[in-house]
C-alpha cells in the first residue's frame, strides 16, 4: 500500500470512531427517566380505566345503580324516623314517670302529715308510768309539743295517731285524746332523730322533769325503727 492510501484509511477509521455512539452518564440518566415516565404512563392509563367505569356503563346499568342507592337512602331515612319516634316516646315516658313518682312522693308526704298512712323509721318510745294518777291532759299535750318542736314527724299516743288538731281532755275516767280514752301507763311513739328527741324531752324544766316532779316515772328508749300503725280516719 502506498503512503497516500494508508493516509486515507486512517482518516476513515478516525471518522468512524467519531460517529460511533458512546455511553455517557447523560445517556444513562436519560434512559432511567424514560423508564420512569413509561411506568407513570401505564399507571395513569389503569387509573383512567377505573375512573371511567361508570362513564362506559350502559344506561340500564346506571339506572339500576341509582335505583339501588335510592332504596338504600329511603331505608336509612326510615330508620332515622323510627329512632326519632323511639327517642320521643322514651322522653315522654321519662317525663311521665318522673311526674308520677313526684306525685306519689307528695301523696305519701301529705298522708304522713295528715296521719292517714302508717309510718316507720328511727325514733323514740316514751313510757309514762303514773301510779298516783298525777298525770293530766296538759302534761300529755306538753309531751306532744316537745316532740314536735324537736322535729318529730309522726307521733302516736296510745292507740291515737296525733294530728294537727289533736286535743287532750281530763275526764272522770282518765284522759281523752281526740275523744279516745287513754290508760296508764301512757305509751308515746315518735319518729324522728332519736338523739334530738331524747335531748329535747330531758332538758331542765322540760316535760320529763315536770312529770317526775308530779310523781310519774318516764322512760325513754331510742329505737332504730319505730312502727306507727295507728291512722286517722279523716
Amino acid at each position: 500500500m502506498s503512503a497516500p492510501e494508508g493516509g486515507r484509511a486512517g482518516a476513515r477509521r478516525a471518522l468512524a470512531d467519531l460517529l460511533r455512539p458512546r455511553a455517557t452518564r447523560g445517556h444513562l440518566i436519560g434512559g432511567l427517566l424514560s423508564l420512569v415516565l413509561g411506568f407513570a404512563l401505564v399507571a395513569q392509563v389503569h387509573t383512567t380505566q377505573r375512573d371511567t367505569t361508570f362513564a362506559t356503563a350502559r344506561q340500564d346499568e346506571l339506572v339500576g345503580v341509582l335505583s339501588d342507592l335510592g332504596q338504600r337512602s329511603e331505608r336509612l331515612r326510615g330508620d332515622v324516623r323510627d329512632l326519632e319516634d323511639t327517642k320521643a316516646g322514651l322522653e315522654r315516658d321519662a317525663r311521665g314517670g318522673t311526674a308520677l313518682q313526684e306525685a306519689r312522693e307528695r301523696a305519701a308526704t301529705y298522708g304522713l302529715l295528715a296521719g292517714t298512712l302508717p309510718a316507720e323509721g328511727p325514733g323514740v318510745e316514751v313510757t309514762i308510768t303514773d301510779p298516783g294518777g298525777a298525770v293530766r291532759a296538759a302534761d300529755l299535750l306538753d309531751t306532744l309539743q316537745e316532740l314536735r318542736d324537736a322535729g318529730a314527724e309522726v307521733v302516736q299516743i296510745g292507740d291515737v295517731r296525733a294530728g294537727a288538731g289533736t286535743y287532750f281532755l281530763d275526764g272522770p275516767g282518765g284522759i281523752l285524746a281526740d275523744g279516745h280514752r287513754l290508760a296508764a301507763p301512757y305509751r308515746v311513739l315518735a319518729i324522728g332523730d332519736p338523739h334530738t328527741l331524747t335531748t329535747a324531752l330531758g332538758i331542765p324544766g322540760g316535760v320529763v322533769k315536770t312529770l317526775e316532779a308530779a310523781g310519774a316515772a318516764v322512760a325513754i328508749a331510742q329505737r332504730a325503727t319505730v312502727k306507727v300503725r295507728a291512722v286517722r280516719s279523716g
